[in-house]
């Protein structure tokens, strides 16, 4: 397919951040823990920077929020949203389940995402419109209807586990078929190409999920946050589906 000049300089972003994430991998890197209490590495800071040269090389008018240089025209119409290592955790712990979010927002609406995990090996984009793809080939979600026939992944579960929520989580869990706590990109990757049904997540913040939300929408599914509201630069948690059990989920979560 051929790409819109967004969505390639997203994709060459995302893949000068894949040499560099690659490179320093199992490196025992210095870690330094932020004011939030999350960690951040030489990797993190050095990916952002060269996503961000590119993305404002070939879009100076465009707005950048990033995970680790910060913000520029926050308030722009078109809006970058970046996290060059989410799940810095893991990469810390030297093992795979890393990836680098780049998104594209425009009037409040995410049109554009790539997630790249290089060393797990799954680069998945989506544009508006487009369709959604994973190491190039076309997924869409499945077909399940039925709760008693859903595999459920949930991650960042701590918050949820303190609120008014995690009863009603629990009989949820005991009604599905299945249920898993891939967590970061992993499950919404396996949600758009068909592999699970839905993903609950609590704790996270817009630039972990923004690219996940423009591919799972484009595989078909649905975004939104356990509220059922739509996603949006506040939004902390996450309910994610085929699209078919949004309904059902949202109703059995109160």
């Amino acid at each position: 397919m051929k790409h819109s000049q967004e969505l390639q300089a997203a994709l060459d972003a995302a893949e000068q951040a894949a040499g560099i994430a690659r490179a320093l991998f199992q490196h025992n890197l210095e870690v330094r823990i932020k004011e939030d209490k999350s960690p951040v590495t030489e990797a993190d800071v050095r990916c952002e920077i060269a996503i961000r040269e590119i993305l404002e090389a070939r879009f100076p008018s465009y707005g950048f929020f990033g995970e680790e240089t910060g913000s520029r025209d926050a308030n722009a119409e078109s809006l970058w949203l970046v996290d060059p290592i989410d799940g810095t955790k893991a990469f810390v712990r030297e093992y795979p389940m890393f990836s680098t979010q780049i998104a594209l927002m425009r009037r409040g609406e995410i049109v554009l995402g790539v997630s790249s995990a290089p060393v797990y090996g799954e680069l998945c984009f989506a544009e508006r419109g487009c369709g959604a793809y994973m190491n190039g080939k076309r997924v869409v979600v499945s077909q399940v209807a039925a709760l008693e026939s859903a595999a459920l992944s949930s991650g960042n579960l701590k918050t949820l586990a303190g609120g008014a929520r995690w009863a009603r989580y629990g009989a949820l869990v005991a009604q599905v078929n299945r249920i898993r706590g891939y967590g970061d990109f992993l499950h919404y990757h396996l949600l758009a190409g068909g592999k699970i049904d839905a993903v609950i997540e609590s704790d996270v913040n817009i630039l972990d999920i923004a690219a996940c939300v423009a591919i799972v929408n484009e595989a078909g599914g649905r975004f939104t946050d356990l509220d059922g509201a739509p996603i949006t630069l506040q939004s902390t948690s996450v309910l994610a589906t085929n699209g078919r059990l949004h309904a059902s989920v949202l109703a059995a979560l109160g």
